[in-house]
């Protein structure tokens, strides 16, 4: 060898190794900064290990916070909605409410901005096909407007009587938006189809969180509007975990395995829609900088039948400082006396979440979980399993829902006075990546009815057993605590 190019070969290496350290010594300084210490862990391993490909993905996916502009925008509509609903709350007798729940409302308030509010009413619908007539049948009694609001919105044979009534109440006259995740229903089938039958019927539409550089429009590009809601004329909502797309997703892995989607949807009427609304509106408002229309308070306060719930709306997501819906849930966890019953399809709990957990049953309260018996994700779905010895270990009921079906459904209940529902799963994806709702319900009535759709989930699951699962082959725990490492990386 030539001793200059010795020379200069030499130069590199220590320049490589220079840079290498830089690196390292940077990523120690930057990455744990305002970060979870799991995370923190995970993406300083990912950069140690594999450098080039580490500091890439840090750069493209590390920030879980929307752009500065954004946030500025949703603390703004906070602001207003905290102002012009104060002192609206008209609510049950408090002497009746548990001792803990006044101090999770104003935990609501103070980080959603929303009021708890009553007199409302709300039933459950669990069956898939049965959820999207109730919608369109509720589109086509609309008079006024229409509010629509996916994560998934696709245009198929299961879906075409939901864009025929929306359709048709464009040419009554009724006021019809749609707001569709970007990333999410583009992936769907017929996405372009769907956009073109929105067109046709002239429905203003807007992408949510648009991945679209060349017209100014990105953020990290998995950071998603996961919410689920519908609301007609101020009257009626719907809001819970089902997309508005065929139960198989349409996609041909799901239709070859027979998977179908197990949703629950919750039909309020009250007051409260108008919060749902309040959310529509903020969504728009963000996408389309068109400041909404309808007074908040004055529709929050609009008297209502004699009902029994009090309901209040949490909004969650990276346009938050913080994690909403994780503080909502570690509230209700840590206040329960009796019973928790948790349903979520993807269940990956950080650390605080699986010490309330198991917190709880040290504490003699009895605590199930309903997941599925098979997955269609598959990283998450390891993540999550490696997780269930933990749970059995500490005394939770594991009740798997038998295949083909997968459990999405999002809710849970605590005692025999509160539930939750929404879009909101219970993984780091949903607390700190996506832009969820979820509505926080007190009232017996509601519970009791959800009491009963736990009860069918009962019927239609096996129990998984410590003993059961110990005989799990080796491969699969090294897969599963593989999948665990990686979902911390947010």
């Amino acid at each position: 060898m030539e001793p200059g190019l010795s020379q200069t070969t030499l130069v590199v290496g220590a320049l490589v190794l220079v840079l290498d350290l830089i690196v390292r010594v940077i990523a120690v300084i930057v990455v744990p900064r305002n970060r979870r210490p799991t995370a923190g862990m995970a993406w300083l391993l990912a950069i140690f290990f594999i450098p080039f490909l580490g500091v890439l993905f840090f750069v493209l996916i590390g920030n879980p916070k929307l752009p500065k502009h954004r946030r500025e925008k949703q603390a703004e509509v906070d602001r207003y909605i905290r102002e012009s609903t104060h002192g609206v709350e008209r609510v049950s007798d408090s002497s009746a409410w548990p001792s803990w729940f006044e101090g999770v409302v104003r935990l609501n308030r103070n980080l959603g901005s929303m009021p708890l509010i009553g007199q409302n009413s709300a039933s459950l619908i669990g069956d898939y096909e049965g959820s999207l007539a109730a919608m369109t049948d509720a589109i086509g009694d609309a008079k006024r407007y229409v509010h629509v609001e996916f994560y998934i919105f696709a245009l198929d044979a299961t879906t075409e009587p939901f864009f025929e009534a929306l359709g048709d109440a464009v040419a009554r006259g009724v006021e019809v938006r749609v707001l569709l995740d970007h990333v999410a229903s583009r992936r769907a089938a017929g996405y372009r189809k769907t956009l073109k039958r929105l067109d046709a019927m002239r429905v203003p539409w807007q992408l949510m969180l648009p991945v679209q550089p060349l017209k100014g429009k990105y953020q990290r590009p998995d950071l998603r509007n996961h919410r689920k809601i519908l609301v007609v004329d101020g009257e009626v909502g719907f809001m819970g975990s089902q997309n508005v797309i065929d139960r198989s997703y349409n996609k041909r892995s799901n239709q070859r395995r027979g998977l179908k989607w197990k949703e629950l949807v919750a039909r309020v009427e009250g007051p409260i829609v108008a919060g749902l609304d309040a959310i529509f509106a903020t969504d728009w408002y963000l996408e389309t900088g068109e400041e909404p229309t309808r007074d908040l308070a004055a529709s929050l306060t609009q008297p209502g039948e004699a009902q029994d719930l009090d309901c209040q709306v949490v909004p969650s997501g990276p346009g938050f400082r913080s994690e909403n819906n994780l503080k909502l849930f570690l509230a209700l966890l840590y206040a329960a006396r009796e019973r928790i019953i948790i349903t979520s399809p993807y269940f990956v709990p950080d650390e605080a979440m699986l010490y309330a957990i198991s917190g709880a049953t040290q504490r003699g309260i009895h605590v199930e979980l309903f997941v599925s018996e098979i997955g269609d994700q598959a990283l998450v779905y390891h993540a999550q399993r490696s997780y269930y010895e933990a749970l059995l270990r500490a005394g939770v009921k594991i009740y798997m829902y038998k295949a083909p079906y997968i459990l999405h459904a999002k809710h849970f209940t605590i005692d025999d006075d509160v539930a939750v529902i929404g879009s909101s799963n219970m993984d780091i994806r949903s607390f700190e990546l996506n832009m969820e709702v979820s509505l926080l319900v007190r009232g017996r009535s509601f519970v009791r009815e959800m009491r009963a759709v736990e009860d069918g989930y009962r019927r239609d699951s096996r129990e998984l057993t410590l003993d059961e699962w110990l005989k799990q082959p080796l491969g699969a725990t090294v897969l599963d605590n593989l999948a665990r490492l990686t979902s911390a990386l947010q």
